[in-house]
């Protein structure tokens, strides 16, 4: 394969490691969810004497297709054209399937593209991009369902004392415990921070309406995340539409390909759009959604993965926040060097540090390998 740089990737290396969560009893939960840990697939593309790296959060078989579809494909790519790479690769799974985790392989893989272009260019990753920000805004997310009243109000009220003005807490997977745990929120973090809820889909339409205006007038929430499952645009916008005026609806995590997000923009079904780098089909796919959240004048909000998502959404013009997972900060803290921490509310990304500006902790994240040597 001919390379137009004449720098050539000499080949892609992947790797998984399970996290067992810290949550009460060894789970956490939301509202349709409840698991145990957390598995990250990673990715090293080497070329030129540089290695970048690229993730995603999903099952090992992730690194599984990795290896049996894109392995030989990206060798010899060019190594300052990910894009290029990217609608190979995409085009290689057509029978195999990309929604899911065929999109998020090529995220894991495109992200490790552009990490390795701006390495070799000596330069982090959010100014190689076309970026319109030099930070992202960030919000505490956590607040498990299953956590006792404690932890969740010092989870939530420490993120505020760090400076983070908004926090989101998890609801809807048991309604009569909710307005319980929604209280002692709002009494910890006070009248100020904005309160954001997730319900995860849980809820009916009709639960969706009545939370909607209940939660607005009581415990002044702002946001709802999938009130209803993101597959229900319909209800989604019957929601969006009906629900209090300083509410807004927000989906989009689960997005995969550029309709997944077309669909939702659709109406509009939500007042902000949401997507996630590692699965939305990385860098790259993320650069197309950022042009229909531009095109309908509608915000884009990052879903997780911080430590890539940071330099990401520097890129998207109607940037909106990022959310500062629980379980991602704490596995990304783990593994990698040169995480970033918030800072009067949001992420900075280094200015001299290339690429991501990551390094692996190989010794500390080998411990929980589950996949690659």
């Amino acid at each position: 394969m001919s390379t137009g740089s004449g720098i050539p990737v000499d080949g892609i290396a992947v790797h998984a490691f399970e996290l067992p969560t810290d949550g009460p009893d060894g789970a956490e939960e939301d509202g349709t969810l409840r698991w145990e840990s957390t598995t990250m697939v990673l990715v090293e593309a080497s070329a030129g004497g540089r290695t970048g790296i690229g993730y995603t959060y999903g099952s090992t078989a992730v690194a599984t297709l990795i290896e049996s579809k894109f392995a030989s494909l990206v060798k010899g790519a060019d190594a300052l054209a990910p894009a290029a790479a990217w609608h190979r690769m995409f085009a290689a799974i057509r029978n195999a399937g990309r929604p899911g985790v065929g999109a998020m392989a090529v995220s894991a893989v495109d992200i490790a593209l552009w990490d390795l272009k701006a390495r070799l260019l000596d330069r982090p990753l959010f100014q190689v991009l076309p970026s319109f920000h030099d930070h992202v805004p960030v919000y505490g997310s956590g607040g498990f369902t299953n956590y006792p009243l404690d932890r969740l109000t010092g989870q939530l009220a420490g993120w505020v004392e760090q400076g983070i003005p908004r926090v989101k807490l998890k609801i809807s997977r048991s309604q009569e415990d909710d307005p319980r745990r929604l209280t002692a929120v709002r009494e910890a973090i006070g009248r100020g921070p904005d309160l954001y809820v997730d319900s995860n889909g849980a809820l009916t339409r009709k639960d969706a309406l009545y939370w909607a205006r209940r939660l607005a007038e009581e415990w002044d929430v702002r946001w709802f995340e999938e009130p209803v499952s993101s597959d229900d645009t319909e209800g989604l916008r019957l929601v969006r539409e009906h629900g209090p005026g300083r509410l807004e609806v927000a989906a989009g995590e689960y997005g995969f390909v550029l309709k997944d997000f077309a669909d939702l923009l659709d109406g509009p079904s939500v007042d902000c759009l949401q997507a996630d780098v590692t699965r939305c089909g990385g860098v790259t796919g993320l650069l197309q959604v950022a042009g229909l959240s531009a095109v309908r004048q509608i915000g884009l909000s990052a879903h997780c993965a911080p430590a890539v998502s940071a330099h990401a959404f520097c890129a998207v013009e109607r940037l909106r926040h990022l959310e500062y997972f629980h379980d991602h900060v704490r596995f990304e803290h783990l593994v990698f060097d040169g995480t970033l921490s918030p800072e009067g509310g949001a992420l900075r990304p280094a200015a001299d540090r290339p690429g991501l500006g990551l390094d692996v902790k190989w010794a500390d994240a080998g411990k929980y390998r589950v996949h690659g040597g």
